[in-house]
């Protein structure tokens, strides 16, 4: 998975007028300057918020592409949560839970213990 150049094309979408409406005119072109697995490049393209999240990409990130695509911030939480249901475990970055039954939050509080209270 190429999880760098998805966050990179992201990064520079999110800062970047000129790419921005690059992306509005032709996806695919502006899309094969990074080095993108199928998927990742369907998901870019179709905007699958839930897919990205489980891809790895980061939050922080991702919710300037979400901004970008005029998804209110409750609809875009919901869609990083729908996506863990339909694709599974995030598979990489930052958000990657660990065992089927764990909670995000659980992960983080094995991670940190009493430090998050």
């Amino acid at each position: 998975m190429s999880l760098y150049q998805v966050q990179k094309f992201l990064y520079k979408l999110n800062r970047d007028e000129q790419i921005q409406r690059e992306f509005t005119e032709n996806k695919d072109s502006i899309l094969s300057q990074y080095d993108l697995t199928e998927e990742e490049h369907n998901a870019l393209c179709s905007g699958d918020i839930g897919l990205l999240y489980v891809l790895g990409v980061n939050g922080q990130i991702l919710m300037h592409f979400a901004a970008y695509l005029q998804i209110e911030w409750f609809d875009y939480l919901q869609l990083m949560r729908d996506g863990i249901s339909k694709h599974g475990e995030v598979r990489a970055g930052i958000y990657t839970m660990s065992g089927a039954d764990k909670s995000h939050t659980q992960t983080l509080e094995r991670a940190f213990g009493d430090k998050l209270a």
